[in-house]
């Protein structure tokens, strides 16, 4: 049998030919991966130079070599920020914009033979993905602030809830309402909500609501199954712990379900200690944490 080195080593053989990474043309259009995935980071509005070197982790002369065989290609525009002169973009030009909508078309009709590959398991297929895909992306996780109203924020909590389902027996999903009744309450400058994002996937959310003037509630922390075990949920919890100090607040309160095991180790390592209930079910356990 395979040990664990050797099945990962046979995972990026496999990836490598499934992506094409050591084909000439890549797709067919003619230039490599490389300079390919490049591309595909520039915008029509323009992308610092230095974002897509940290992105794909690229050496400065290769990234530089790229840029130069795209910008004779005529398919990007090479430019220094007037203000920053340190500062260079790249933006997509029309001839640039036509490449790139070549790519996508192709690209989503290989994904879509990759995924009819699997049968009649291809939700087992995209789960496995978007667990390597974030594990190799962790160093990329970025915490951003959201509307509670964004089509990206309503799709964590629906996972949030999701999961309260799953691990509270006595919980329906019909006791749990989308959109939130709220939303003005997680806004700036009263509250806040946040999401982990691993490229363009989010992957966490954790938010706060204004309690009065000097307590805030922390809510709905939830971390996607293939970003557990990496750090993230604690990262969330003090990235919203310090919101909450940057908005004034003092005092932190939460209230949490006894099934929530995990979670509730988190809290007690970092702090919170117990406090009289505040609300209902399906909260069965209140912590709270002074700031």
């Amino acid at each position: 049998m395979l040990d664990a080195i050797d099945r990962l080593r046979r995972f990026n053989r496999a990836v490598t030919r499934e992506v094409g990474a050591l084909d000439h043309s890549y797709l067919g259009r003619g230039r490599p991966l490389g300079a390919a995935r490049v591309l595909q980071l520039i915008t029509p509005q323009g992308t610092d130079i230095a974002d897509i070197r940290a992105k794909l982790a690229l050496d400065s002369g290769l990234l530089s070599r790229l840029l130069r065989a795209l910008e004779a290609e005529a398919l990007i525009q090479l430019a220094t920020d007037p203000i920053d002169r340190r500062r260079r973009t790249a933006q997509l030009t029309p001839a640039g914009q036509t490449e790139m909508a070549a790519y996508e078309a192709i690209g989503y009709a290989r994904a879509a033979e990759t995924l009819a590959r699997a049968g009649s398991r291809p939700q087992a297929l995209i789960d496995a993905m978007d667990l390597i895909a974030t594990t190799l992306l962790g160093d990329q996780i970025e915490i951003r602030d959201a509307d509670a109203s964004d089509p990206a924020a309503i799709a964590c909590l629906d996972a949030y809830y999701q999961l309260l389902t799953e691990k509270i027996p006595s919980l329906s999903r019909d006791m749990l309402t989308l959109p939130l009744t709220d939303p003005e309450a997680y806004r700036p400058p009263h509250g806040g909500f946040l999401i982990a994002w691993s490229d363009d996937l989010p992957i966490g959310t954790v938010s706060l609501r204004p309690l009065d003037k000097t307590t805030a509630e922390v809510k709905r922390l939830w971390v996607d199954p293939s970003a557990r075990g990496q750090g993230l949920a604690r990262r969330l919890m003090h990235t919203v712990e310090s919101r909450a100090k940057t908005l004034g607040y003092s005092q932190l309160k939460l209230d949490t379900n006894a099934a929530l095991t995990e979670a509730i180790a988190l809290y007690r390592r970092d702090g919170w200690q117990d406090i009289p209930a505040y609300t209902s079910f399906p909260a069965t356990l209140w912590l709270g944490k002074t700031l």
